[in-house]
């Protein structure tokens, strides 16, 4: 067992159950009790959410390693490295502790089947608590009330925004998803909303648990000002706030999770942290010759914050573009076909990736012009990048984390 590398031990755990995703708790928590896992000496804060998931974990990771405190994050999925999942103190593991941590499930396992992703949850917690950390900081995979991550009581949960997403397996209505989310709650415990007009079931699901709801537009809120923004609520406010790179939505959740956790946080350290918080593949600037950014934005919602986002350029940028079929393809592409000055369109390889021309179409029903398609994402971006270049244009990749994934891949082979 100790032999194996971390690349040979992530290809026998996609071999040890028949399904990438089968949701509920019974597997990963019968080996999660051999395990003898503890927990961290201050809280584990859990976060769902259709989108803004990554951003809130980000967030909350600096600003509590920037106090002193000591956290592990553990997030999904990863770009080019599995060892991104699983940090400590914002640093991702080394393949030698992930390797023990494997070596410990498998010998606690006894034969339970598990998923990728349970293994993978089961290892991060592992970790931490052999690291006897402050604080745990959880990322939900899928819904929450039945994801691996929910193993785990959380001291604090949030719930960053709820939209349609994965209806196969977390159903077809808003009300649904938000019951499914809300699950990873708990009695008594603090229960953080950044949702936007939450449907009601997330406030009957929370007073049936018997959580401390906090609620965005109750008991806590964010006004906007000229490049600057402020956050009031539990008695409290903090103003002069910079605008952040990452979602304001998120931040001013993160506001409020730092608050009603008793932390008293320091303005001083929320401006530094709202001036220079960043996550790979939201919005980021990766390049200046275009300017490039990636975005991981793959429906509505994150496609409605992208289109803000680019409608503050001076000029249209020009436009990479890789989908899933699996996703709403038609609403994200209405959300932003006005927003490009020309669509470079890639097909996403396996077997949920979309073709360029299924994305062309869509297009052209929406009377988009300048559309070309290409096999690779990497292909797009080589001729997307010459004609922001001649046209002085920003470039922006986007539509899933396939293609921000092979933009970073592109980009290392270019360097290397």
């Amino acid at each position: 067992m100790t032999s194996r590398s971390l690349d040979n031990w992530l290809s026998y755990i996609e071999s040890q159950h028949p399904s990438e995703i089968e949701l509920g708790l019974e597997r990963g928590s019968s080996v999660l009790e051999k395990l003898a896992i503890s927990r961290p000496k201050g809280k584990v804060i859990t976060v769902a959410g259709t989108n803004g998931k990554g951003s809130t974990c980000a967030m909350l990771t600096q600003y509590l390693t920037s106090q002193g405190h000591t956290v592990g994050t553990y997030t999904s999925p990863h770009f080019l490295a599995f060892n991104e999942r699983i940090a400590l103190n914002n640093v991702a593991c080394q393949d030698a502790l992930i390797c023990q941590a494997f070596e410990a499930i498998e010998a606690a396992r006894a034969g339970t089947p598990l998923t990728y992703f349970e293994f993978s949850t089961l290892a991060a917690l592992w970790i931490f608590s052999q690291s006897e950390l402050d604080y745990w900081v959880l990322e939900v995979g899928l819904g929450g009330r039945l994801d691996s991550v929910n193993m785990v009581d959380a001291d604090v949960a949030v719930i960053t925004s709820i939209s349609l997403d994965h209806t196969d397996w977390l159903g077809d209505s808003i009300e649904v998803i938000a019951r499914e989310k809300t699950g990873i709650a708990r009695h008594g415990k603090l229960l953080v909303s950044g949702v936007v007009n939450p449907p009601n079931s997330l406030a009957e699901t929370a007073i049936m648990i018997g959580a401390d709801l906090r609620q965005k537009g109750e008991q806590f809120s964010y006004q906007m000002a000229e490049n600057e923004w402020s956050w009031s609520g539990n008695n409290t406010a903090f103003e002069h706030l910079p605008i952040p790179n990452l979602p304001i939505e998120n931040a001013a959740t993160v506001v409020a999770v730092l608050s009603f956790m008793g932390l008293d946080p320091d303005v001083v350290a929320l401006r530094h942290l709202f001036a220079n918080a960043q996550l790979t593949g939201r919005f980021q600037k990766v390049s200046d010759a275009p300017v490039t950014y990636i975005d991981v934005a793959h429906n509505p919602e994150a496609a409605g914050e992208l289109a803000n986002r680019v409608a503050a350029f001076s000029k249209q940028p020009v436009a990479v573009c890789g989908m899933l079929k699996d996703k709403d393809i038609n609403s994200v592409l209405a959300t932003l076909v006005d927003k490009f000055s020309a669509w470079h369109l890639a097909d996403l390889a396996g077997p949920r990736g979309a073709k360029a021309l299924d994305l062309a179409r869509s297009l052209e029903q929406k009377n988009a012009t300048d559309l070309s398609q290409y096999d690779t994402v990497s292909a797009a971006i080589e001729v997307a990048a010459n004609q922001a270049l001649e046209e002085g244009r920003s470039l922006v990749v986007f539509g899933s984390f396939v293609t921000v994934t092979d933009y970073l891949a592109y980009a290392k082979g270019k360097q290397a």
